[in-house]
Parts: structure tokens; C-alpha cells; sequence
């Protein structure tokens, strides 16, 4: 199965030959890598032109965009003007970030699911960060979730869903469509990706609204984002994030912001989040 990677990359000097380095060593190689760089000020793209000179199959997209750092929205229209510079001679698309190292199985790893099972749609392995010497799981979502960082889909898949949202909460409506569609979400705890960077860790006031507005995007309603905003909150060890949430949450309201979802799948999409805390609680 031919695969492409699509890498968004903003002032990623510090990490992404790392990055690079760990794909040009798969035991199954990408057909492509595309890596656009998002009108980063450091290095990061005369770093990516020396793995050019060695590799044809990796090119570099350059996109001038406000430096203004929002999570979601910045980093998926950099995706969507990779998605520009691909034909349609792939079977499965990988978003990657440009801070992550992956095991050398990694992809053969994820074809090997793939061809396993056609109503796979989605595959990806775990995040882990370095803590006190040692990497350790980034504990921030269930287990059946697949991390933002590295969303490998089925192309019949990606067609289906509609592609990425280009905002906060992209990363949870693809998978909850998924099932929308009836395609299975497949997490591997053998696929260790190590996470350089932590989740987060520039995030400001503004982008922690965007966490609640995006609850509200992808029809959740108040409760269930209740629930979903202090769990959130405490796995980040931040309790007063709640607040910081819930606020996101009712500006979208009051505004009559568009869902990211039909009446229909947001119906769906409560119904099943409430299955899911009710399988946690009893």
C-alpha cells in the first residue's frame, strides 16, 4: 500500500531532522513526504532541502501565513496546502508533526492493519514524552484514541469524512465520523512515537477557549463538555482549566457558532459519548 505523509512545519529546526531521520528509515518507506513550511523564521527549511538532495521522494511546500499560533486551525491549513501537491496514487494519508520520532515498523506496522481488515479506516500507535531520563506515555485521552500527531487514514476514509477541519478539535471529529461511517479506529500499544515536544506547551489564554469552543463544534452539548472539560482538566493537572473551557464552550453558543457536523451526526456523536461514560461508569 503506497503511502503519503503530509508534515506541517512551523520553526521546527530544533526536531525535524529527527523526524525525517526516523521516516527515511522505515522498513517500508512513503511514497511521498511533503513538508510545508509554514512561514517559520529559523532554519527549517534549508534543513529540509538537504534531505531533498538525498531523497527524492520528499519535497518542501513553502506557505506564508499569520504567525499567530492557533492550535487546529494553523496547522490543518498548512495540511490542506501539502494536500495541493499530491495525486491521488495513495491508499492510505498520514498528518505527521515535525517533532516526533517513530519506532523503523512504524508504517509496516499500520499496513499491516490496514490490509488486515477493509473497514479499517483509521490507525495509529502511542505518544510518548521524556520525563526525568525515561519516556513515558503523554496520558491525555483514552486509549482507542489516536493522537493528533501522527493520523494515518484510509483513503476511502479520508474521502468520506470530508478530510480535516481547519480548527480546534479536528483531531476528535474525524474519528467520531469514522464511526459515523461505520469504519473502525485501530490504536497499536506496541507503536511508541516518541513526542519531543509536549502537547500544549505553548498554548495561551485564547487557544484554551478554543478547546471549549470546539466541544461546542462538535455538538456535544453542555454536559457531556462539562464531563469531557474536567476530565481534560485534570489529566493536564491544571483543574482551573475547566473554567477556561466551559467559557470557550458558552461564547460559541451565545454566538451561534457552525458545527463542524450535521443535526444527524451530532445526534449521533452525543449518543455515543454518553454509551462511552456510561461503559466507564458501570
Amino acid at each position: 500500500m503506497n503511502y503519503y505523509i503530509i508534515i506541517p512545519a512551523h520553526n521546527e529546526a530544533q526536531f525535524i531532522s529527527l523526524t525525517l531521520d526516523s521516516l527515511i528509515s522505515q522498513t517500508v518507506l512513503p511514497s511521498k513526504i511533503i513538508v510545508v513550511d509554514d512561514n517559520s523564521t529559523d532554519t527549517t527549511a534549508e534543513i529540509v532541502k538537504t534531505f531533498i538532495e538525498k531523497h527524492s521522494f520528499i519535497s518542501l511546500v513553502e506557505r506564508k501565513s499569520n504567525a499567530i499560533h492557533l492550535p487546529g486551525s494553523k496547522v490543518i491549513q498548512a495540511f490542506h496546502e501539502g494536500e495541493k501537491h499530491i495525486d491521488e496514487n495513495y491508499d492510505i494519508i498520514v498528518k505527521v508533526d515535525a517533532d516526533l520520532i517513530f519506532p523503523i515498523n512504524y508504517f509496516e506496522t499500520i499496513i499491516t492493519h490496514f490490509k488486515s481488515d477493509d473497514a479499517i479506516g483509521m490507525v495509529g500507535g502511542f505518544a510518548y514524552i521524556e520525563k526525568n531520563g525515561e519516556w513515558i506515555l503523554e496520558n491525555l485521552t483514552d486509549k482507542d484514541h489516536i493522537r493528533g500527531a501522527f493520523k494515518a487514514y484510509r483513503k476511502a476514509t479520508f474521502k468520506q469524512i470530508g478530510g480535516l477541519k481547519p480548527a480546534m478539535g479536528w483531531d476528535t471529529v474525524d474519528e467520531l465520523l469514522c464511526k459515523f461511517y461505520n469504519w473502525k479506529v485501530i490504536t497499536n500499544e506496541s507503536l511508541h512515537v516518541k513526542h519531543l515536544k509536549p502537547t500544549g506547551a505553548n498554548y495561551n489564554k485564547t487557544a484554551r477557549y478554543k478547546q471549549g469552543e470546539a466541544f461546542y463544534s462538535l455538538g456535544y452539548g453542555f454536559i457531556i463538555t462539562a464531563i469531557a472539560s474536567l476530565k481534560l482538566a485534570i489529566k493536564k493537572k491544571k483543574p482551573l482549566l475547566f473554567i477556561d473551557y466551559i467559557q470557550g464552550f458558552l461564547k460559541a453558543k451565545f454566538s451561534k457558532k457552525e458545527l463542524f457536523v450535521t443535526k444527524e451526526q451530532a445526534i449521533f456523536i452525543r449518543n455515543y459519548r454518553w454509551k462511552k461514560i456510561k461503559e466507564k461508569l458501570f
